[in-house]
């Protein structure tokens, strides 16, 4: 499909005069960009709020700035937050302002939310024609329209963020696929952001990998350079920073990748779970509504302008012909791109069984098949090419946008009253809100009142001594492990899946580990269960915890609900060298040769596994782990 739509790129050959659009346009241009980013500030605003696993990630930033480095918990190197870029900019932000994590993560969330949705419009306004069309906010009335794309305008995630490098990318390659000189700024520009995908989540490096693509084969005419030796400073301008942070990490982690991956397998395959979460957001909303309309219209949209540009452009495209890389650049090329990534990050959530926050994870892909038609013409032929016309089509499609946007904007997907379906996928805030009674669970102090939180601050003050905390199997209250004498004044130890509400109600000493492995790296190692809840399906016995941290190992020490004999056995199984190995790559002073084996041992220690069942893990490793 030819998409020809801005006025500079009939500019190229154009041999007739451009007909002057109407001073409105612009106006109203500017109006519906402003008016659309204010609405979407509004909602979310009124749906403000930060998730657990927003405040986990504050936890790795206070102990960045408390100098313990960037881990969950002080001695132990753990990269527990998905997206590198957001607990650095958290980082810096809340140095140079002083002002309180959460506040400080919420305003940024909100802004990069905004931010997200200006450069998107702008960069479909200069797809389609700038200010020379009458344009109005389709594709964003529809991604506002969305519940979860306002909940995650704030939560503590780094979803802002994910959707601001998207809209950022996108509009400087329409900018640069425009221009008549692609000036060395703008590729280097462009070539330094995709860099970043990775750093602002993993699976990006596909987005940022593609752009860089485009950028290598579509040289500009204007540089005056060797091919291969632009090809060299992009590479060195897209790549500096993203592999110097990847070799630290290696070094520093002993992971090539966030220990979030390990813990969730991320190169799994949950197809069937996948597809679920998909019509999870899809079915409630009608979504695929407006992405048909939308896409049909601006089908018709192109196909209007088709003619007229490729007279005008004639002499261009025989040199194209001549040059196929040049073709790259091209706003289509461009298109193709964005929607591409979209079309790619969409089967990898659905592969990998997609999340257990309500379309949290499918936003990203949603934004990107969005990105062309966030703002479309009302008429169906550009200014200067045709007389200008309001189009029957496009004005019907645009009503049923804005008519669908009103209705869904109001649907509740998730009707289940625990705000949690059989498939495991919650509405994430709806829960948080009802379980803490707080119309905006915003600071730590707010999950207090999510059950068992103020009775572990409880048990803590009542411990001196410390202890391993394990929640009880009533999920009420806590029972204290204490260390074996004569040990006293052992530290606290909580284990327990919710991470965030605990550490940040808890002093950086003490240390919060979780069965499923987000942050505690014998568990992130174990199999996960085939069938169970999406992003839970990891679930280490407390046993483990009870002799990993050195507490007392018999009863009555320990509570009835844990076995002595899995106790005994489990320490055998920890003695396996490997194990031993894979924990020193965390836990051993950071030395040069520490850092060293990490970097070359990394991705073993990624694909090690150990059996949940101490006989069996002790089988697996052989006669090591038997004589320990």
């Amino acid at each position: 499909m030819t998409i020809t739509l801005a006025p500079a790129v009939a500019d190229r050959g154009e041999s007739r005069p451009a007909r002057t659009p109407p001073p409105t346009y612009r106006l109203l241009l500017s109006s519906g960009i402003a008016v659309t980013t204010a609405l979407f500030v509004i909602g979310g605003w009124q749906r403000r709020w930060i998730a657990d696993d927003g405040l986990t990630v504050l936890r790795t930033v206070r102990n960045l700035l408390a100098g313990n480095g960037p881990v969950f918990n002080a001695g132990e190197r753990v990269e527990v937050n998905t997206s590198t870029a957001w607990t650095y900019l958290i980082g810096f932000f809340g140095w140079l302002t002083q002002v309180r994590l959460e506040y400080v993560v919420l305003g940024l969330a909100l802004l990069l939310s905004a931010l997200a949705m200006v450069f998107a419009m702008l960069g479909a306004a200069r797809l389609w024609g700038g200010a020379s069309r009458l344009l109005l906010p389709a594709g964003a009335v529809v991604y506002i329209a969305v519940p979860p794309a306002r909940d995650y305008a704030t939560s503590g995630l780094e979803s802002g963020l994910v959707i601001c490098w998207l809209a950022l990318l996108w509009w400087l390659m329409i900018r640069w696929s425009l221009a008549d000189k692609s000036s060395p700024a703008m590729v280097f520009a462009i070539s330094f952001l995709a860099g970043l995908g990775p750093l602002v989540r993993p699976e990006l490096a596909v987005v940022g990998g593609l752009a860089l693509l485009v950028i290598w084969f579509a040289t500009p005419p204007a540089f005056r350079l060797r091919p291969w030796v632009f090809r060299v400073l992009v590479g060195v301008v897209a790549g500096l920073v993203p592999l110097s942070y990847q070799i630290w990490r290696m070094g520093y982690y002993g992971l090539p990748y966030p220990n979030t991956a390990v813990a969730k397998d991320a190169g799994g395959a949950k197809w069937r779970q996948g597809l679920d979460y998909l019509w999870n957001l899809v079915g409630p909303y009608w979504l695929w509504v407006p992405l048909a309309v939308l896409g049909a219209a601006a089908v018709l949209v192109a196909r209007s302008g088709r003619t007229e540009a490729r007279a005008a452009a004639k002499p261009a495209a025989r040199e194209r012909v001549r040059r196929y890389r040049a073709r790259l650049r091209s706003p289509a090329a461009v298109v193709a791109l964005m929607m591409g990534s979209g079309i790619l990050l969409l089967a990898y959530q659905v592969r990998v069984g997609g999340d257990f926050m309500h379309g949290r994870t499918l936003l990203p892909p949603l934004f990107c098949l969005l990105l062309p038609v966030m703002m479309l013409p009302l008429e169906s032929a550009a200014a200067g090419t045709a007389p200008r016309r309001a189009s029957p089509a496009l004005s019907a499609a645009l009503a049923v946008t804005v008519g669908w946007g009103l209705w869904a904007a109001e649907v509740t997907a998730i009707d289940s009253g625990s705000r949690i379906t059989a498939s495991g996928i919650a509405d994430e805030r709806l829960y948080y809100v009802q379980a803490t009674g707080h119309d905006h669970p915003i600071r730590a102090e707010d999950y207090l009142d999510y059950p068992r939180i103020r009775a572990m601050i409880r048990d803590i003050a009542a411990s001196p001594d410390g202890g391993l905390l394990i929640n009880t199997p009533s999920f009420r209250d806590w029972y204290v492990v204490p260390p074996p004498p004569p040990i006293r004044d052992a530290g606290h130890t909580v284990f327990y899946m919710n991470l965030g509400m605990i550490s940040m109600n808890m002093p950086l000493h003490v240390r919060v580990i979780d069965p499923m492995g987000l942050a505690y790296p014998l568990a992130a190692h174990t199999v996960r269960f085939p069938d169970a809840r999406i992003g839970h399906d990891k679930n280490l016995d407390a046993d483990w915890a009870v002799v990993d941290a050195g507490m007392a190992g018999r009863h009555p020490d320990l509570p009835a609900f844990i076995d002595e004999g899995w106790v005994a056995r489990i320490a055998p199984a920890l003695n396996c060298p490997e194990t031993r190995d894979l924990l020193a790559a965390t836990r051993a002073p950071l030395t040069l040769d520490r850092f060293l084996r990490n970097i070359q041992r990394s991705p073993h220690y990624a694909a090690y596994r150990i059996d949940r069942v101490p006989e069996h893990e002790i089988a697996r490793c052989g006669p090591t782990a038997a004589e320990g």
